[in-house]
């Protein structure tokens, strides 16, 4: 590291537990590396096992001392307080996202400045968690309440960290959990300067917790085995979320997933092709193409197939890839040089399993960028859906674009994969939209729009893309138990051995 970049490092010495601001026990610190540069811009504390059993420990004693004591009316307040803390600092947060992640400020400014929304709309919920009367005999009274889960562990992602937190720890706050967080080693910041916030709103101590750290045989694999955690929030791969439920089996810990997609994004022949071309490329290529929604099987009705592909190549042909805090730039880096290799190996694959290449598929080394992991936006034609870039989610910009014939095809093809996050679907027909929308497998399906996830929509996918919903009234059911409570108004039970 030359002497400059040891100068500019921002520095985080310390992780958040228990309401106080402490140096990790058994961890250290990592670099936060700036995937425009390939340098380190940021170092960061993280922590270990230990530290994850300190907050832990701290989670507990908060959960069951003073945050039990406070009412849903109160922790809506508190949540409202958070939403318009974030709001007032998300010009600041989105370039921490832009410099943590890579994504482009123009993408952190629209997003980042929308997630005070979610914030107020879980304070919406706090006081609402409604239980049922149920009719029985008439000298019971019978009901039933919603309780708060208990400790919750959140796991974060490193493509799109804010948000992300933002649906895990309103969701947690709002049923009245307590919360430790686990960033992605690649992104901790945000989540650091999130845990100012809290504090600054006013959490007591130990309701929410950030823990930095890695996560196989570190601050993540102890969360998840921790024998007094009771629930786990996790985004990311499904091979991790498999080893996740084994580990997490002897305590029958509970677990929300979101684990990924190979959307499928259908044109039909008699859709707007300009507008579908629109969501289509826009889908493909955002956050650099690592997003668990992009539309990265583009399927197009054979009669306006050419026009798609033809307008798709011209569309990579100007997206401006170019360095992250630039406006201008409209694609920045992937997250990781390990990421970047990741993508250049499947556009490899894609050669060699015969697609057409017509457009990208070169990383970009030009000027300022040639040492960031930099990779134009990449097109490939001909691609049927056995091969493995229709099948296998590569989380980088490339879009593959499959020719069918009629809706039947169209529906067999999108549901042809393990995957069931999200659809897109581009038709005029009113009664086609119904029909195939109706039998697409996936637990979002966008009809002449794409991307649409608001506060109030539920979240998440069918099959191995995870279980269990984020946003919207279904939101808090994850952090949620029910109980029921039996109440005999007479007070009399018979003696079975009377005679």
């Amino acid at each position: 590291m030359n002497q400059q970049t040891k100068v500019t490092l921002e520095r985080y010495p310390h992780i958040y537990i228990g309401g106080q601001w402490v140096e990790p026990v058994d961890g250290g610190t990592m670099e936060s590396i700036d995937p425009a540069t390939g340098l380190p811009w940021a170092e960061v504390a993280y922590g270990g096992p230990a530290d994850i059993d300190r907050a832990v420990v701290a989670a507990r004693e908060a959960f069951e001392g003073p945050w039990s004591q406070v009412t849903g009316t109160e922790r809506a307040r508190l949540l409202r307080k958070l939403g318009d803390i974030y709001q007032a600092r998300s010009t600041e947060l989105a370039a921490l996202e832009s410099r943590d992640s890579g994504r482009t400020i123009r993408e952190a400014l629209g997003d980042v400045g929308a997630h005070s929304n979610w914030y107020h709309w879980f304070a919406s919920l706090a006081d609402k968690t409604y239980g049922e009367t149920i009719p029985m005999e008439t000298h019971m009274h019978v009901f039933t309440t919603k309780v708060p889960i208990g400790v919750v562990g959140a796991i974060l992602p490193w493509n799109a960290p804010m948000l992300t937190t933002t649906w895990k720890l309103g969701a947690a706050l709002a049923a009245g959990c307590t919360i430790v967080l686990k960033p992605a080693e690649l992104t901790p910041v945000t989540a650091l300067e999130l845990a100012k916030m809290c504090e600054e709103a006013g959490f007591p101590p130990g309701v929410v917790n950030v823990v930095p750290g890695y996560g196989a045989g570190g601050a993540g694999a102890r969360l998840v085995d921790h024998p007094d955690v009771d629930k786990v929030s996790f985004t990311g791969e499904g091979a991790t979320a498999r080893a996740m439920l084994k580990a997490g089996a002897d305590s029958l810990k509970r677990f929300t997933f979101e684990l990924g997609g190979k959307s499928p994004h259908i044109i039909m022949a008699d859709a707007n092709v300009d507008q579908a071309v629109n969501a289509a490329t826009g889908s493909a290529w955002v956050l650099c193409g690592q997003s668990c929604a992009l539309g990265s099987r583009v399927l197009v009705e054979r009669p306006v197939y050419d026009q798609v592909v033809e307008a798709f190549a011209a569309r990579a042909a100007k997206v401006r890839v170019g360095m992250p805090q630039d406006k201008t730039s409209h694609m920045g880096p992937q997250a990781s040089d390990e990421q970047l290799q990741k993508t250049l190996r499947y556009i490899g694959i894609g050669r060699d399993e015969g697609a057409e290449l017509v457009a990208g598929g070169e990383r970009v080394t030009e000027g300022a960028m040639a040492n960031g992991f930099f990779v134009k936006p990449t097109v490939f034609a001909g691609v049927n859906n056995q091969m493995r870039i229709a099948q296998e989610e590569i989380f980088g910009p490339v879009a593959s674009i499959i020719p069918f014939d009629g809706e039947e095809e169209a529906v067999s093809i999108a549901n042809a994969t393990t995957y069931g996050l999200t659809a897109g679907l581009w038709t005029n027909d009113l009664g086609r939209a119904h029909r195939m929308s109706s039998r697409i497998r996936a637990g979002t399906v966008w009809v002449n729009t794409y991307r649409y996830v608001r506060w109030t929509t539920p979240y998440g996918g069918f099959k191995s893309s995870g279980w269990g919903r984020e946003n919207g009234l279904h939101a808090l059911e994850p952090y949620l138990e029910t109980r029921t409570t039996a109440i005999s108004t007479t007070a009399q039970f018979p003696d079975a051995y009377a005679d």
